[in-house]
């Protein structure tokens, strides 16, 4: 009666809050996950963003029995990396379930600044939070500073989980939120199906201006 029967409760939603500084990417990992598509001109978010995704879920404890799919909605907000809009990302922070920092493999300085945002995560929910260390821009393999195992050192550390992505390429992407979504309350039995068992559902966003300025998002 356990499982099965969750499976007809209401959609059960959860908030990511993707954080970090400005043009570490946070934007383009969550484009890449919603619409499998890169922007190469880069445009700082302006306060705060808001995407939608469902994502329909395998069972592995009961793949034989003639029942719907489970699915959990990810609430995606994306915040600004900007000195200005600091202020506003503590009340995002606040209800979140999972907290995706991220931080550029080509800045010594995005890298340090972690330590800060998860920080700042841990005073506004405790340890009742899912955290993701995410080492960004894989594919500038040449302007690379820091190594995947300073990352993962950095991630064993501070107690959080730990993935390097390329949101240009796609590297590592969906294994980012498979990874997530596993993590989540209530997921311990279900895995994320094939890319055509998801549905996309993009909601307005909270604010539709950005101001474009030079640079990589990647």
């Amino acid at each position: 009666m356990s499982v099965s029967a969750d499976f007809g409760n209401p959609l059960r939603k959860f908030k990511l809050v993707f954080l970090g500084e400005q043009s570490v990417g946070k934007t383009s990992l969550i484009t890449r996950f919603m619409y499998d598509s890169f922007d190469n001109t880069y445009q700082a978010t302006i306060g705060i963003d808001f995407l939608s995704k469902t994502m329909y879920l395998e069972d592995r404890t009961l793949p034989q029995l003639p029942i719907s799919k489970p699915q959990v909605r990810l609430q995606l907000w994306d915040t600004a990396g900007q000195e200005r809009f600091r202020s506003l990302i503590p009340s995002y922070i606040r209800d979140s379930t999972v907290a995706v920092v991220v931080y550029d493999v080509t800045n010594v300085n995005s890298f340090q600044q972690t330590s800060k945002w998860i920080e700042d995560v841990r005073s506004e929910r405790g340890s009742d939070v899912i955290i993701m260390l995410v080492g960004n821009k894989t594919d500038l393999a040449d302007k690379r500073q820091i190594t995947i195992e300073e990352g993962e050192q950095r991630a064993k550390e501070l107690n959080v989980m730990f993935i390097e992505t390329s949101a240009k390429t796609g590297h590592n992407v969906k294994q980012l939120f498979r990874r997530v979504a596993a993590a989540l309350p209530g997921m311990e039995n279900v895995q994320e199906t094939s890319k055509e068992g998801m549905i996309d559902i993009k909601l307005d966003k909270l604010q539709d201006t950005h101001s474009t300025e030079g640079g990589c998002p990647c």
